[in-house]
């Protein structure tokens, strides 16, 4: 998986309209909180990779979600952990993560509560989709940049969003 696949996982249908039902904001609202917050995500885990301290922490994090199937978005996404996702959400953003929350919210039209439940639909399959991805790379370690490779995220974002 590359980032174009993670991130159209992320973006498809089957996944923000199970998010949608999930945490009753709607789909538009769902894809809006994540195309916003999604770098920010992205950018947190390549930081808990690189930080000595809890590098090896989210590598056995990555891999014990790589395990969990996720081929079937829906119920995948029917059967999420919000408390594991919000857990994975304060790891990932740190200090960031009220400001980046509230910012999406506020950019979704919702409540500050609402888009943190969004991303902790979210992030648990985030999580999965990155630790397929590690489990598959030779390097055996995390490296967003390789992932990405010269990918703008934003660019990417706005074709996957139909220029939204």
């Amino acid at each position: 998986m590359d980032i174009n696949k993670l991130m159209s996982t992320m973006l498809s249908g089957d996944s923000v309209s199970s998010m949608s039902k999930l945490t009753g904001v709607s789909q538009n609202e769902v894809q809006s909180v994540l195309s916003s917050v999604l770098p920010s995500l992205l950018s947190g885990a390549q930081g808990q990779a690189d930080d000595k301290n809890t590098a090896e922490g989210f590598a056995n994090a990555l891999a014990a979600h790589a395990k969990v199937d996720t081929s079937d978005l829906a119920s995948f996404l029917s059967n999420v952990d919000l408390e594991d996702g919000a857990k994975i959400v304060s790891h990932l953003l740190g200090s960031q993560k009220d400001s980046t929350t509230s910012s999406a919210a506020a950019q979704a039209g919702l409540k500050a509560d609402q888009a943190g439940s969004v991303l902790s639909a979210a992030a648990p399959l985030l999580m999965s989709l990155m630790g397929q991805q590690q489990s598959k790379s030779s390097a055996g370690g995390f490296d967003l940049g390789s992932l990405l490779g010269k990918t703008d995220i934003s660019k990417l974002l706005s074709s996957l969003l139909g220029g939204k």
